[in-house]
């Protein structure tokens, strides 16, 4: 007997949770995107899995892309398909992969700014007038001292430091897990901030950053407070989480150089997402390429 469409759906995101450990966040996109998927094929007649085709799912892809939907967010849809796609023939439910081969159309890519050091400085250096302000501070000093993406963040414990050695431990995407040296202004940072944390919690609350209520931090409270800390210091644009690992990575490769580096710290699999979120640009990498290539030298004149 054949198991129901969406059971496969639930099963594919017990196995996302449970063995590749992704972030609630992660698997709420997965859920959204194949929840789709499985509106389209009800309207369009199809009842199993088996019965999905590439033309039906570029159908698909054409309805998103008409409802409003840019190419980057149907190439996620897309991609979510064809992980769920390859986690059936793997059960052999599927023999191929219906989605492999089709492509969302292009959009422009918007890469993040990034901050300029003084503008860090004055969002980190401005006052900090109650418990909360500090932890607020904390929290930046420390994405902006290791890059860390949002949920890399609210999932640290304090059994994730080591601050005699500077060293903290990152859980990434897809449960890997990175060490990432820990600047000296993070440092000082997280040992004023301990105690404190100390006195707006319970003894066994794991989590390094905790809410007013002395629960872990969200992070949704995250991008609230970072934006009212921006409010409040006069910042003159909108401060998103994500401009301070941005800021990271682009104030590291300027200081550096080293792609390959800022990479690992990054936590990237590919050097190729580096060098985008980064926003080299052609004439960044040209220069070097110069300089460093042995066929591309100017030749020394001879005396």
């Amino acid at each position: 007997m054949e198991t129901g469409q969406s059971v496969w759906l639930e099963r594919f995101e017990a196995h996302l949770r449970e063995e590749r450990r992704l972030s609630p966040h992660t698997l709420s996109n997965y859920r959204r995107d194949l929840a789709g998927v499985l509106r389209y094929c009800r309207s369009q007649g199809i009842s199993t899995w088996q019965q999905l085709q590439p033309a039906q799912v570029r159908g698909w892809a054409a309805q998103l892309h008409r409802g409003g939907l840019g190419g980057r967010s149907v190439q996620r849809s897309l991609s979510a398909l064809r992980s769920f796609c390859r986690y059936l023939i793997e059960r052999d439910v599927l023999t191929q992969n219906p989605a492999q081969d089709v492509r969302a159309p292009r959009s422009p890519r918007n890469l993040p700014h990034s901050l300029e050091i003084e503008a860090i400085q004055s969002l980190l250096e401005a006052a900090t007038p109650d418990w909360l302000s500090q932890r607020d501070v904390t929290i930046m000093e420390l994405m902006y001292s290791c890059g860390l993406r949002l949920a890399e963040l609210t999932a640290m414990n304090l059994a994730h430091f080591d601050l005699r050695c500077a060293e903290a431990r990152v859980l990434g995407k897809g449960g890997k897990t990175r060490i990432m040296p820990i600047g000296r202004k993070a440092i000082a940072a997280l040992q004023a901030w301990l105690p404190v944390r100390a006195q707006h919690c319970a003894p066994q609350e794991e989590a390094l950053f905790i809410s007013r209520n002395g629960t872990r931090l969200s992070a949704r409270s995250v991008q609230q407070r970072l934006r009212h800390r921006a409010r409040h210091t006069g910042f003159e644009r909108r401060l998103h989480p994500h401009a301070l690992r941005h800021s990271f990575a682009t104030h590291m490769l300027e200081s550096s150089g080293d792609l390959r580096a800022v990479q690992e710290l990054l936590g990237h699999a590919n050097l190729s997402t580096t060098q985008i979120y980064t926003h080299l640009d052609f004439q960044q990498l040209a220069l070097v390429y110069d300089r460093a290539h042995p066929r591309a030298r100017a030749k020394k004149k001879r005396s």
